[in-house]
């Protein structure tokens, strides 16, 4: 009978103690899902926070909606606006007049356009930093500061460059659907301007106004938007692509006798006062042209073509001017 007892309880005691063992490595286990569990939503959480960013000087990771942003490319200014979201920089020299609020002193002064103030830069401890042409040259020196990224305009795929700048603009700062719904809009105008531009067989010259000298312009040139992507037929194929333009004479306007002659003024951009453009364009050689003659000089305005193009505004503004002044 003891004996009995004996195994009776023996067995008792290694059922509680198995019991016990199944409960610790079932806790074990639970605690080690959870833990995975909260370290994978850690990184979700990490990977939704930042973005990578690939952009034609680098790779660079960016924070979502960064709260500090300095702004040197007047046409990533431009959407920003365009999209309400706030900078706390800007160089304030030059700025396009459509844009003149963020002459405000509530915006930091960050410098020039090709002089940028890094000791204020540096003070301001932005989150993003958002450059183009003019500040390339300096890209190592702002990632010292902040993240950086390029978002200056590639002239030879304007259009898919300008989408691609707008896009990204609208993934970092959660616009998305804003950007959306204005790319649309501006596709669809540029591509009836262009249906337009090449039914008519009209071909067109493009010449920047400079202190009294003369730039011509081609397709794929900073203002080759016109050739490319809104259809005109260029005047002259053989224009050489640079940044300042191919400098020309009015004999050469008047050689070329385009249908359309495209103006823009540089001094009115980059000084306060009214436009000189046309008292030194319009000359004796010139009124000679067929766009003389058939009242189709056109000049556009500085601030979208020369300051700050490749903004959501900006670009259409461009369409719409082109459109109204070949009516």
């Amino acid at each position: 009978m003891r004996k009995k007892l004996s195994l009776l309880l023996l067995t008792l005691v290694l059922a509680i103690v198995a019991a016990a063992c199944g409960t610790q490595s079932t806790t074990s286990s639970t605690e080690k899902e959870e833990t995975a569990q909260s370290s994978n939503e850690q990184t979700a959480s990490t990977e939704e926070k930042e973005l990578t960013i690939k952009h034609q000087l680098g790779e660079t990771v960016v924070p979502k909606n960064p709260e500090k942003v300095v702004v040197f490319d007047f046409g990533t200014l431009d959407s920003l606006d365009k999209l309400g979201v706030e900078v706390t920089g800007v160089p304030q020299a030059n700025i396009p007049s459509y844009l003149s609020k963020y002459e405000d002193s509530k915006y930091e002064n960050v410098g020039g356009l090709k002089e940028p103030d890094f000791e204020k830069i540096s003070e301001i401890a932005p989150d993003l930093i958002i450059i183009s042409g003019r500040q390339q040259d300096s890209y190592e020196e702002f990632t010292k500061i902040a993240p950086t990224i390029f978002m200056g305009v590639d002239t030879a795929n304007y259009m898919e460059s300008y989408k691609k700048n707008a896009t990204t603009l609208g993934e970092i700062f959660g616009k998305e659907d804003a950007v959306k719904e204005e790319l649309t809009k501006v596709e669809e105008a540029a591509q009836q301007l262009n249906e337009t531009a090449s039914a008519s067989g009209k071909n067109a010259l493009i010449i920047l106004a400079n202190e009294g000298n003369i730039s011509a312009y081609g397709a794929g040139s900073r203002f080759g938007i016109i050739h490319d992507v809104f259809g005109f037929a260029p005047a002259d194929k053989n224009i050489e692509v640079s940044t300042h333009g191919q400098n020309v004479s009015f004999e050469y306007i008047a050689e070329k006798n385009p249908d359309y002659l495209f103006v823009i003024d540089r001094g009115t951009a980059v000084a306060e006062g009214e436009s000189s453009a046309k008292q030194l364009v319009e000359n004796e050689l010139v009124k000679n042209t067929k766009a003389y003659k058939d009242g189709n000089i056109v000049y556009l305005d500085p601030n979208f073509w020369y300051l700050s193009g490749g903004g959501l505004v900006s670009v259409a503004e461009m369409v719409k001017e082109v459109e109204e002044g070949t009516k």
